[in-house]
């Protein structure tokens, strides 16, 4: 049985993108995207006129060391490995968007 998906329109700075996500999943999704946003915006306002994919990347470094960290704090609750594991998802769809 697959799961089924649906279409969702997400905001990353200013640009819109429509994302396959899970059925149950947009909230998480949504959050997910305003997430990376916010933290786009802050390295581009941090940074020296950054190009879109440069600041993608970082983005997705300071991400995935927030989710290292989390991972390390030793957490068993299978839904915040679920949660991360959505969230990866995300990250990788945006960054896929940029290549």
């Amino acid at each position: 049985m697959s799961i089924s998906k649906v279409p969702v329109t997400v905001t990353i700075m200013d640009k819109e993108y429509k994302i396959s996500c899970p059925e149950g999943e947009h909230e998480s999704l949504l959050i997910s995207a305003r997430h990376v946003s916010d933290t786009m915006k802050k390295i581009r306002e941090g940074g020296k006129a950054l190009g879109a994919e440069r600041v993608a990347v970082m983005a997705a470094i300071n991400i995935a060391h927030e989710l290292m960290i989390i991972k390390k704090q030793g957490s068993n609750d299978p839904n915040i490995s679920n949660h991360i594991d959505a969230i990866q998802t995300s990250i990788d769809s945006l960054l896929n968007t940029y290549r």
